[in-house]
């Protein structure tokens, strides 16, 4: 009675599977011992579909065999992946298995187990593979002929179904396929859209896109999407320059490669931040379009915690980065304007020009150090994408928990970007870093 309660809850949840005993587990393996499996059906490991047969599943998804004779089997492939088998998911009725996340190299259509002493049985069973999956590519900006890598999952490549890849509207060459890593070449032509991949098993878009131009905040140009942060709206204006370095047009430089940033990334606002602080130096404060407007005035930032704060970047492999934390602060007028403190046009109170918001408040904010201990870091000679999503800002300006979190559309008003301090102790250094396209996209 025992046994068939066990076996019952087995194929009805499977979360139970692990209750199985050391000293049952053998027991079920002798007794079984050169008996030839035998599969009834298969259900899914979902308590809501325990009633439901299955005869395909799909990678990665938890199923029970069920039938007799299995407490010998040692082994269990589906095509030609060879599955992870616990002992102690197994009973002489019940099989609690993982199908294997990885693609099949050939497709039989069936499930095969394998006892102790090499008894083999078939069991029709198809595994299903999701369509691609397309997560990230390591410039969204990148040039024409430049070869991009691109990541996602389930990139397959069937002889008689080949897999392709869009950029922009284009067709582009595909250069290597992983699973789970494709390196393509971005083709001439290609515009901003997303980034397209087909397999036999169906079409994955990127949520992202190639040239991305929505939630635009600076592109640094005078005459381009939003020409913010371009003059006085900060104490610190930093250089803006276009020339052979440039990914696309004009690009913002924290750091002027000579100025030391020490070990502990000592405060040094005059070199390496980046400050956006919305207003005029009007009574009331104004926020005039292009120049001096809201960020949340600008861009979408209505379900916040949905969406990422991106840009291009490129760190000079002359001038590494090993010292102290990328700190990306986003705050409220109330915190930080331009111009002198008392009302805007909106007769909310605004805080006027000012450092302390950074010091004082615990203000949430994102800390980017991909450096460690021993090593600098560089772009390796490229520009790539970074994304840092707004749910994780969540920091204060040491490495501890924030105590003021951003939790309004109008906590979005400013940007700082302030190479500072962090919480870690690195090097001394001379980093230089090129911004491009700050932008916010939905995740």
């Amino acid at each position: 009675m025992k046994q068939i309660f066990k076996y019952t809850l087995l194929a009805a949840g499977c979360v139970v599977a692990g209750l199985a005993t050391a000293c049952s587990e053998e027991s079920y393996a002798e007794q079984d011992k050169g008996a030839t499996p035998v599969v009834k059906y298969v259900r899914p490991c979902d308590v809501n579909l325990s009633d439901s047969l299955l005869t395909s599943a799909s990678l990665g998804q938890q199923i029970a065999f069920i039938g007799e004779n299995l407490g010998d089997v040692q082994q269990i492939w589906f095509n030609d992946k060879k599955a992870l088998l616990s002992p102690n998911l197994v009973t002489s009725h019940t099989i609690v298995v993982s199908v294997p996340n990885s693609l099949p190299g050939e497709v039989t259509g069936k499930a095969r187990l394998i006892t102790s002493t090499g008894i083999e049985v078939d069991y029709p069973f198809d595994i299903t593979v999701p369509a691609p999956r397309v997560q990230k590519i390591d410039c969204e900006y990148a040039h024409a002929g430049e070869v991009v890598t691109i990541e996602g999952a389930y990139f397959a490549d069937d002889p008689n179904v080949p897999l392709t890849v869009t950029i922009g509207g284009v067709d582009a060459e595909v250069r290597s396929i992983q699973q789970d890593v494709l390196e393509v070449v971005v083709p001439e032509g290609a515009t901003e859209g997303p980034v397209v991949v087909t397999t036999i098993y169906g079409e994955g878009e990127s949520g992202f896109h190639y040239m991305d131009t929505r939630g635009m905040l600076f592109d640094f140009e005078r005459d381009g999407l939003t020409g913010l942060g371009l003059d006085a709206q900060n104490w610190h204006a930093r250089p803006v320059r276009e020339d052979e370095i440039s990914i696309s047009g004009n690009y913002m430089i924290i750091g002027n490669g000579e100025k030391v940033l020490n070990a502990a990334a000592d405060w040094d606002d005059s070199n390496y931040s980046f400050e956006y602080w919305s207003g005029a130096w009007t009574d009331p404060v104004e926020y005039p379009a292009r120049v001096g407007e809201r960020l949340f005035d600008v861009a979408d930032f209505t379900d916040f915690n949905n969406k990422s704060l991106k840009f291009e970047l490129y760190i000079p492999t002359s001038n590494p980065w090993h010292a102290g934390a990328m700190q990306l602060i986003f705050s409220p007028t109330s915190m930080v304007s331009l111009g002198n403190p008392g009302t805007d046009v909106f007769g909310n109170e605004v805080a006027g020009s000012n450092n302390t918001y950074l010091q004082e408040g615990g203000l949430a904010r994102y800390l980017w150090t991909p450096w460690t201990s021993s090593t600098a870091y560089d772009t390796a000679g490229k520009w790539i994408t970074v994304s840092f999503p707004i749910k994780d800002f969540v920091y204060d300006k040491d490495g501890t928990g924030a105590s003021r979190m951003l939790s309004d559309v109008t906590d979005f008003a400013n940007l700082q970007i302030f190479v500072w301090a962090g919480g870690v102790t690195g090097e001394d250094c001379t980093p230089l870093f090129y911004i491009d396209n700050i932008r916010v996209v939905a995740n």
